[in-house]
Order: C-alpha cells, then structure tokens, then sequence
C-alpha cells in the first residue's frame, strides 16, 4: 500500500502535464502513472481542479541576516523560523541561503555556523551559497574544492558595494582579480560563481555625486544603482567567465541591459544563467513614490517599464532562468526607517507570494505555459545549484515535494494572506491562481491554510551540479 497518493490533478512532470497521479512511499515520488492504476494508500489526496507541480526552489534568501542600510544599529532580519513558515504556506519546499566568509574567517568555520542556525529552525528543506567578501587573503581560496566536495558547490561574489563606505559596514565586494582566482578553483571542480553584478565605480561614483547635489530623497535609486552600471559589470563579468571557462549565475538581474547580455553569451552556447525577482518583473521605479513604496526596494534597485518588460520576456523565452526574492525579512516599521538613497531598508519579503504572483503573472495573464513556470520556480534553479532531480521534479525517485495550486482562487491578497512579519509589499495584488497545499517528501505541511508542519522538518541538501550545466546553458 502507498503511503501518499495524489490523484485527479492536472500534474506538470519533467515530460509534460497532463492527468497522472502521484504516488508517494516515503519521502519519495515512486510512480506517476495514469489515473486509476493505484487504488490504495493511506491517504489520497483529491486535486481535482487544482495544478500539481513541483515544490518551489527559492535560490535567493538573507534570513538571520545583518541588516547594513542601518550599521549603528545591531539589526537582523527575522530567521528561518519565520520566514520558512511563510515559504511552506506560500509552495516552496527549499530555499537557499548564504554563509558569508570574511576576512579572518574561513569557509568550513562559516559553513559550520550557518547550518548550526538552520539545524532544527526551518519548515522546509534548505542549503547554502558560500560568499566570499572583501580583501580574503589567498589562502581562504584553497578551502573551495572542499567545499564543492562537501555539497556547496556555489560561491557568491559583489562586484561592488551596495551602500557607501561606513566604519561600521565592512565591505563585502570582491576585486576581480580574485573574482578571477574563486573562478578558476570553483571551475576546475564543477562549481558555480553567484554573481551580484553592479560596476562599484559607477555605484559609488553616483553617491558622491547625488549627495553634493543634495538629491538625496531614496526614489533617486534607480540612477545611483542604474541600468549602465549592470550593462558593464554583466559583460565584465561574462568576459571573465569566457577567459577562464566557469559558469556563472547572475543574481538579482533587474534592467534590460543584463537580460541581453545573458541572451547574448547563452546564444554562444556559454554556461551563463540569470535569476530575476518577482518583484523586478511586477513593479517599476515610479513605484518608490508611492505612500509604501520602498517596501518594493532592494539592490539593485527597481528600474522601469522596458526593462520589467524585458524581464517578462526573458521569463517567458529563455534568457531568464529563475525566479527568486532576495528574501530579507523585516518589520514593516523597519523596512521603512530609511528615507534617502543611503539608508533605505533593502531585501524583500515576498518568498510566501512568489509562487503565486508567477503563477499569475506568468500563466493567467501571459499564456506562459506550465512546464515553462515549472521550470523558472523550481527545476531551473535545482538544476543550476545541484539540486537536481532530487527536488524540482514530479518524476519517479525525486523528493516528494508537492504543490497543489487552485486556479479558482481569483481576488486581491489581504493581510490575512501571509504568515511572517505585520506586513506584506503583495496586500491588495489581484490573482488568479494560488497554492493550497504544500507536502514536503512526503508529508503535508500546509492544508488549506492550516499548517501542519514543523520547525524539525526542514533538513540540509547536499548538492551536486551535473557538469553539463556546467559546460553549456543547460536550461
């Protein structure tokens, strides 16, 4: 007898949706067959009318996370006990966060502390990029194979600092050179370089510049953090990767600029991947002088209708792989402390609704077709980090990490809606299409707004890249 079986769904699977049923042992998918070839497990799950897909890979998380924008102050995003409640309710089933070496530091030591935080305090599954930031002393870099060999095969890198110099903000950008030196280590082990790609010279350029002419005011983001400096420091950063043979992984891409140059090198058939983040693709820069506007802020910042457009269109073709949040948890009050350029709270808090605002954004408004949704909230992202086929698909032997998502949920988002923080930046967004219910292999953790889980579910997932993705733009 199964242990779990869903039936009566329109299910997406790695070939195709169309009307299967899954069948469950364990934490594990056994079979998707057709309708009616099992007929007994202890629980069924009824989908009719309802898209079965995957569980959701979030790539792109800052949980339990030193927030810069205001360094006098001790300040921290809320942790994986929080926010993981809110991705369980919302369909995703793994996130990926970040352990940050500095100098003094060291990568096992960073790994080490990072899951230690996580052990026993998420709902869902989890695992870590590894960042490298400021001046690392060589030696740091000779931990890197370990770290692959040990299930972390991607290694963050800033080509700039965010914010302005601040004695009490230590610098996270990396210099190319050893941008370079990360590359040709990680390269030669089958890992990937995480890329937040600003050019530092430009951004910092731009501070200087809007604050001697007192235009201080934080909707100025879009032209401090702007569309040239992401041109630049991309195809910077593709040129390197060409020189040394590594792929890499765009984070964060927000202006038209980067999603052509993305389109371009994967044209030449390079290794090259670009994440966007829902709220890049929904929401544009006039929306800083809304009453609530810098609730939509994070770095780089919003940019304008032709680059969310280009956006959609990468989502929806190719050149845009992923979707994520650059999750950072915060107090509404908190994230709109800061008024000017300098000091506006950066991060959302949006990995509850990504699932649903793709869905639809991308399925009910713009025919995207459910393989290709499938593919940029989930199978891409486990793809592109090694999570692959383990999570991102319904297929016999992956995790069973399951997603009922009900069309018929047609209305505005409420309050209610959420279940992190006192606040929501997607409260009164209209949808069509929600997820009700969430398993985590194997086991329901979210039924129809009920959670059922627990801080003890989620587990860390080792991680493996397939070389091929490595090599070529594998999806």
């Amino acid at each position: 007898m199964l242990d779990l079986l869903v039936t009566n769904g329109r299910v997406v699977t790695p070939h195709g949706a169309g009307a299967w049923d899954v069948a469950v042992q364990g934490e594990r998918i056994v079979a998707v067959t057709p309708p009616g070839t099992f007929t007994e497990a202890a629980r069924t799950i009824d989908a009719a009318g309802m898209v079965v897909v995957p569980g959701g890979v979030e790539p792109h998380t800052h949980l339990a996370h030193r927030i810069t924008m205001h360094p006098d102050e001790e300040l921290f995003t809320l942790g994986p006990e929080d926010d993981s409640r809110g991705m369980a309710f919302g369909g995703t089933t793994t996130h990926v966060d970040f352990c940050f070496v500095r100098p003094g530091g060291d990568v096992p030591t960073a790994i080490e502390q990072r899951v230690a935080r996580w052990r026993g305090q998420s709902y869902i599954d989890y695992s870590f990029h590894v960042t490298l930031v400021g001046a690392l002393p060589l030696k740091t870099f000779d931990a890197l194979p370990e770290a692959i060999q040990q299930g972390f095969p991607s290694f963050k890198v800033f080509t700039t600092d965010i914010l302005p110099p601040h004695a009490k903000r230590p610098s996270n950008r990396l210099d190319f050179g050893r941008i370079q030196f990360a590359m040709e280590k990680v390269a030669a082990h089958d890992g990937i370089i995480v890329v937040h790609a600003e050019d530092h010279d430009i951004v910092q350029f731009m501070y200087e510049r809007f604050r001697e002419e007192g235009r201080m005011d934080g909707w100025n983001l879009p032209y401090v953090h702007n569309k040239l400096s992401e041109h630049l420091s991309f195809r910077r950063t593709i040129n390197l990767a060409n020189a040394i043979g590594g792929a890499v992984y765009f984070v964060h891409t927000s202006a038209k600029e980067g999603v052509e140059a993305v389109a371009e090198a994967r044209g030449r058939g390079k290794p090259i991947y670009a994440e966007t983040l829902h709220h890049y693709a929904c929401f544009t820069a006039e929306d800083y002088r809304t009453p609530r506007g810098y609730c939509y802020h994070t770095y780089p910042s919003l940019k304008f209708a032709e680059d969310r457009d280009a956006l959609w269109d990468g989502l929806l073709h190719d050149a845009v792989s992923t979707t994520a949040t650059d999750e950072f948890p915060t107090s509404l009050d908190l994230k709109l402390r800061g008024k000017t350029i300098e000091d506006v709270t950066g991060g959302n808090l949006g990995a509850e609704a990504r699932m649903g605002i793709v869905f639809t954004e991308g399925v009910a408004k713009r025919g995207m077709s459910l393989e290709r949704f499938v593919n940029v909230t989930s199978a891409n992202a486990a793809k592109i980090l090694g999570l692959y086929p383990r999570k991102g698909a319904l297929a016999p032997g992956s995790d069973a990490d399951i997603v009922l998502i009900d069309p018929g949920v047609t209305r505005p988002l409420v309050k209610g809606d959420f279940h992190v923080s006192d606040y929501s930046p997607w409260e009164g967004w209209p949808v069509q299409g929600w997820p009700v219910t969430t398993i985590l292999r194997g086991k329901v953790i979210v039924e129809r707004g009920t959670l059922r889980g627990a801080l003890a579910d989620g587990r860390l997932v080792s991680r493996k890249i397939d070389p091929v993705m490595l090599r070529r733009p594998g999806c």
